[in-house]
């Protein structure tokens, strides 16, 4: 992770009309969609998992549901991911762990999710079933076997270790550069 640091402080440096400008060479139309991201991100041949993962960052970006990343949407979205209060990044991977949309997370959901993470980032770290375990083993304390929007960002923020961990395994650096860069390969 250490040598993200320059890249980060790089694209935060970036000025709106840099920004601006990539994102159009990226997409002329000034709208991205689904298709278009993962080919900016040259995602081919992904598991069902990992597919499926791009599908709901795409649709938890895509914040007025009408099935295109606009620029505001994208600049949203990046200073999010870079500058986000930690209140936000955990709302924002809530919803993104949600993906049956009943605001409420489960074991398998959570595995799903950091499985398909580590299938785009290649960052093998952590195993997805070690942390879920960790996670419901200290923040399900009803054991209830579901996490609330409220559970999990109180339990999160109460332990050190798990948003470390959730911190490791959200990095989402290497995709980032990658749109911040242009096109992969």
């Amino acid at each position: 992770m250490g040598n993200h640091g320059s890249n980060l402080d790089d694209i935060l440096a970036e000025d709106m009309h840099h920004w601006y400008n990539k994102f159009m060479r990226e997409s002329p139309s000034g709208l991205i969609t689904l298709f278009e991201l993962k080919a900016i991100l040259n995602l081919r041949g992904m598991s069902e998992n990992a597919n499926s993962y791009v599908d709901q960052v795409f649709f938890t970006f895509d914040m007025d549901g009408d099935g295109y990343i606009d620029f505001v949407e994208y600049i949203a979205a990046i200073s999010l991911m870079l500058k986000g209060e930690i209140n936000q990044k955990l709302k924002w991977y809530f919803k993104l762990f949600d993906q049956d949309g009943n605001g409420k997370i489960d074991r398998e959901e959570l595995e799903t999710i950091f499985s398909a993470i580590q299938d785009i980032t290649r960052n093998r770290d952590i195993d997805p079933e070690e942390i879920v375990s960790l996670i419901f083993e200290r923040i399900d304390v009803k054991g209830e076997g579901e996490l609330t929007l409220e559970e999990f960002i109180e339990g999160a923020k109460d332990h050190e270790d798990i948003m470390d961990m959730l911190k490791k395994m959200m990095d989402l650096t290497p995709v980032l550069v990658i749109i911040v860069e242009g096109r992969a390969g």
